[in-house]
C-alpha cells in the first residue's frame, strides 16, 4: 500500500524537527519560525486531509502524535536551554510527554489493547503549545508580543497538566478493567 498524503505531511514534520532545532540552536530565529510555522500547518492540514478523504491509517494514528510530540518536545527544550522560555514550562510539558510514553510502554508491556485517541483536551494542549512557542519566535522580532507571552505560557501549562491528568485517568481506568 502507497504512503498516502497526511502519512507524507507527518514524515515532513518529523524530517523538519532537526532543522528547526539546528536553526534554534544557531540562532537563526527567522528560518527556525518559518520552519516551526510549515510544521504546525502541516499537522493541522495532514489531520484535516485523514479526515475529508478518508485516509486515516493505523501508520498514522501512531506517527501523528509521536511527530507532534518530538517536535514539540524539540521546541521546548531547545528554547528552554537557550532560555527563550520558561523553565518550568520545559519542565511541565516534557514530564507529561514523558508520563504518556511511560503509560503507553507500560501497556504494550502488560499486553493491554489500547487504541491512541487524542481527547479535546489534548488537541487544545497541542494548540497552546504551538502558539506557545510561536510567540516566542515572533516575540525575538516584535518585542510587543512579550506581553502577552506569560498568560499564554500559563494557558499552556494549565492544558497540559490537566490532559495529563487526563491521560492517567484514561490509562488507570483501562487497566482496571482489564484486571
Amino acid at each position: 500500500m502507497p504512503i498516502n498524503l497526511p502519512n507524507t505531511l507527518t514524515l515532513l514534520r518529523i524530517l523538519l524537527t532537526p532543522l528547526f532545532a539546528i536553526f534554534l540552536i544557531r540562532h537563526l530565529l527567522d528560518y527556525a519560525l518559518l520552519v516551526f510555522a510549515i510544521a504546525a500547518v502541516s499537522d493541522g492540514v495532514d489531520g484535516l486531509v485523514a479526515r475529508l478523504f478518508r485516509q486515516k491509517t493505523t501508520l498514522g494514528t501512531y506517527l501523528d502524535p509521536a511527530a507532534d510530540k518530538l517536535l514539540l518536545a524539540t521546541a521546548f527544550v531547545t528554547l528552554g536551554v537557550k532560555e527563550l522560555i520558561p523553565s518550568w514550562l520545559v519542565v511541565i510539558v516534557i514530564t507529561r510527554d514523558v508520563l504518556i510514553l511511560f503509560g503507553v510502554a507500560l501497556f504494550i508491556i502488560t499486553g493491554h489493547k489500547f487504541e491512541p485517541r487524542p481527547s479535546i483536551l489534548s488537541k487544545i494542549t497541542t494548540v497552546a503549545q504551538v502558539i506557545s512557542v510561536l510567540s516566542v519566535l515572533v516575540g525575538c522580532q516584535v518585542p510587543k508580543i512579550a506581553q502577552v507571552q506569560l498568560p499564554l505560557f500559563w494557558f499552556a501549562a494549565g492544558m497540559t497538566m490537566v490532559s495529563g491528568f487526563q491521560y492517567i485517568y484514561r490509562g488507570l481506568n483501562i487497566l482496571q478493567e482489564e484486571s
